[in-house]
């Protein structure tokens, strides 16, 4: 099954629904670099109002170690995402597994840096162009996801309800990962657009269950 991670959540509320609709995980963005970006207060707010078994990530993006530590410490998330230039070492240095996005709006380009960051939980293949922040709504050639990595790799970048479907059938990812294809505004989640988005996800996952179990 598809994983589905919300990201850029800025209010409780929204977090409370992606959880309700049956999003895995949500995403709290601390980087300053961000228009999704919350302060260390709001983030433990959306944190702490998460139920069991709903993964909290937060991200970052070439932000400094010590307000990166800070920010861990208070809000205390399952996930770190690193959006930048870091470094393995330097995304392993706060000693929480992490994800790492890779920035695949340079194409093919982009590919040899997937295999430069061993230590993270997994790999997050984002639309957007070298440099440049996530939530850009950007999408990449999804034929591009490799399928010979041992890590999860979470597909992100342009998503909708009307595209999802095709991306999870095309690039077959361990996870898909929104922001603006689910939003009203930079921060504040459409709830239609939410409960669309993760029931094409879930349509997806079904019928390529069915179509597994009729090709045996």
């Amino acid at each position: 099954m598809t994983r589905i991670k919300c990201c850029g959540m800025t209010r409780v509320e929204d977090a409370e629904l992606a959880a309700k609709l049956g999003a895995d995980a949500i995403g709290v963005v601390l980087t300053a670099r961000s228009k999704r970006r919350v302060s260390i207060e709001q983030a433990q707010a959306i944190v702490q109002a998460m139920p069991p078994f709903v993964t909290t990530v937060a991200l970052f993006m070439d932000d400094d170690a010590a307000f990166v530590r800070e920010a861990v410490d208070a809000i205390e998330p399952d996930l770190l995402q690193f959006h930048g230039a870091e470094t393995d070492d330097w995304c392993a240095q706060f000693g929480h597994r992490y994800l790492k996005a890779i920035a695949m709006g340079e194409g093919v380009a982009a590919l040899p840096s997937l295999r430069q960051y061993p230590g993270a939980s997994g790999l997050l293949l984002d639309g957007h162009g070298l440099g440049e922040a996530g939530g850009s709504g950007k999408a990449f050639d999804w034929s591009l996801m490799p399928h010979d990595l041992t890590q999860p790799l979470i597909l992100a970048g342009g998503l909708t309800h009307a595209n999802v479907g095709d991306a999870v059938r095309v690039a077959r990812p361990w996870g898909v990962d929104v922001a603006s294809g689910i939003e009203a505004s930079p921060g504040i989640k459409d709830p239609l657009k939410l409960a669309e988005f993760i029931r094409a996800v879930r349509e997806a996952d079904a019928l390529l269950q069915t179509n597994s179990v009729a090709s045996r």
